[in-house]
């Protein structure tokens, strides 16, 4: 079985970008950016074997990776692992956009 490729869509990578850049900017420091990077990266790499651990969520075929007070959704296709977005649990519910 061929190994799926992790593809985090545009909209990902800014969100993750703006929550590290959110702790650096807060702290004076990278130290805890860097640690949450690394932590999400573990996580999600996961899915390159395993799928299928995430909750599924309201949408069809989207599910949902825990990590901290984050959820990456994401979409298993046969080829690839699509990132489409992360949300970070402390803001409002009303203002997440998955897809």
């Amino acid at each position: 079985m061929a190994k799926r490729k992790i593809v985090w869509s545009r909209k990902a990578q800014i969100k993750l970008s703006s929550i590290l850049q959110f702790y650096t900017e807060r702290n004076g420091s990278k130290s805890y950016s860097v640690k949450l990077y690394a932590q999400i990266s573990r996580a999600v790499k996961l899915l390159e074997k395993h799928p299928d651990i995430g909750h599924k969520s309201d949408f069809e075929s989207v599910r949902g990776l825990i990590i901290k007070s984050y959820i990456v959704f994401y979409e298993n296709f046969p080829d690839k692992i699509l990132i489409h977005s992360i949300w970070d649990c402390n803001q409002n519910p009303n203002d997440l956009k998955i897809k």
